[in-house]
């Protein structure tokens, strides 16, 4: 009964743990190429240890016609309609820097989970992985490089 009880104990405090995570504001620093063309947009989402769509942090680009062109996500989007109104911002043109803010579960680090940002050009390529951060606490605010539009993205923790 007493080794029940313990058990029991445990759960309910990682359970309570869990449920209670810190939520911590990051700022992105966004830095694209200097390609010719339209502005980018830029989807910034959190994916799951699956490597499934968890969750939308931040868009740039505030018409909503376009995002279709994000293909992926735009999949995910389709089964699971979310809110994005609160987290839209301008687009990026080549050569631009632009910031950002979002919220992050500190729950989530080391556990697997990734941000991905994904971009696209009007009349150009969709990069469905353009930068990928690994959710550790190393790798969360080191610069990290883009294959696509973005040249890099730098986060930093809102004190």
């Amino acid at each position: 009964m007493r080794l029940f009880i313990v058990s029991l104990v445990m759960s309910c405090l990682t359970w309570s743990s869990t449920a209670i995570a810190q939520q911590t504001k990051y700022k992105c620093l966004l830095q694209t190429t200097s390609y010719t063309g339209e502005e980018a947009y830029i989807v910034v989402s959190l994916i799951n240890p699956s490597g499934n769509y968890d969750k939308t942090l931040y868009i740039m680009g505030p018409d909503k016609q376009w995002y279709n062109s994000f293909k992926e996500w735009h999949k995910q989007q389709s089964k699971k309609k979310e809110n994005l109104s609160a987290i839209t911002g301008a687009s990026v043109a080549g050569g631009d820097r632009a910031s950002a803010t979002f919220v992050l579960d500190e729950g989530l680090l080391n556990k697997g989970y990734k941000l991905r940002f994904e971009s696209s050009v009007e009349d150009q390529q969709y990069h469905m992985v353009d930068v990928e951060i690994p959710m550790t606490t190393e790798a969360l605010t080191q610069k990290t490089e883009g294959k696509g539009y973005i040249r890099f993205v730098k986060l930093s923790k809102v004190q």
